[in-house]
């Protein structure tokens, strides 16, 4: 039994690599269930960070540790288990991290660790940023300090569908431990292809967030602006993203990497006081380890 070794990128924090309908396209793409994966990423790479007042994200190394069973699987602290495994899609049931805290905190999971499993069938195969919307009422924009924004974990089912033309992926999930009780929905499509000893990873995704969700990170607290937590009241939307991956295998254990993304963030997020940018855009160039 395998998965795709997804070596190394970062949706939601950079980019979400995609499974190829040939899952062993490349020796190493895979390792065998039932042993630990490790594999560390180094490099220099930069994350912009739409919250205003909050510096870029910085990347220089990006861990990854993984173990996969025959049903369970266990991903950079995310869980899993595989309901059923056919021979066109698989449906997982897995928890996430919510990579919208990751804007407010240097040090949160989602800016450290691979979310390998938002993308990951574990049996079979190896993280936006807007600007100022248009205001009904024109009013400074004087915020006092900002109030923490809790990490919390997603849980909900996952399914991947395999075709000829790559792997589409349909994921819902919902607060696990009520932090503001919200629901995401996520929706991609990932194309690989291997060239020799190069492989290319193409992915689009859109993801939509619940009112909760939206009002718990860009909302405005009382304590922060008294006005705009009134005024700004936020409904659910959708963010979209394209990501590309290249990979270049040196040896057994070596990789080059580079990886790029550009989000654009929801017209609802956007309008937030404490967004200043519309979108954000994610690089990072280095070399994989795998151990």
């Amino acid at each position: 039994m395998y998965r795709l070794f997804f070596a190394l990128f970062v949706s939601q924090f950079i980019l979400f690599p995609a499974i190829a309908d040939e899952p062993c396209q490349l020796d190493g793409d895979c390792v065998v269930v039932g042993e630990w994966d490790i594999s560390v990423a180094v490099g220099y790479g930069n994350k912009t960070n739409p919250i205003a007042n909050y510096d870029d994200i910085p990347l220089y190394a990006i861990p990854s540790i993984a173990y996969y069973g025959e049903s369970w699987f266990f991903d950079n602290f995310n869980f899993g288990y595989t309901l059923t495994e056919q021979e066109t899609f698989t449906i997982n049931l897995a928890t996430s991290y919510s990579d919208e805290r990751a804007f407010f905190y240097r040090w949160d999971p989602s800016n450290i660790f691979l979310p390998q499993s938002a993308n990951t069938d574990p049996v079979s195969s190896l993280p936006n940023i807007g600007g100022f919307g248009v205001q009904s009422v024109e009013q400074p924009v004087v915020l006092n300090e900002l109030e923490s924004r809790n990490f919390t974990v997603y849980g909900g089912a996952e399914l991947f569908w395999y075709g000829q033309f790559g792997v589409l992926k349909i994921a819902a999930a919902h607060d696990l431990l009520n932090v503001h009780n919200g629901q995401e929905v996520n929706i991609s499509w990932n194309y690989s292809l291997a060239v020799s000893d190069w492989r290319f990873d193409l992915t689009l995704e859109t993801e939509w967030k619940s009112a909760e969700v939206i009002d718990y990170y860009y909302g405005i607290r009382p304590s922060e602006n008294a006005y705009w937590s009134e005024q700004y009241q936020p409904s659910s939307g959708w963010n979209k993203a394209i990501e590309l991956t290249t990979r270049y295998r040196i040896s057994e254990r070596w990789d080059l990497l580079l990886a790029l993304r550009h989000a654009l963030l929801a017209d609802e997020i956007i309008d937030s006081p404490i967004i200043n940018e519309d979108y954000s855009n994610s690089y990072f160039a280095g070399a994989a380890y795998r151990f």
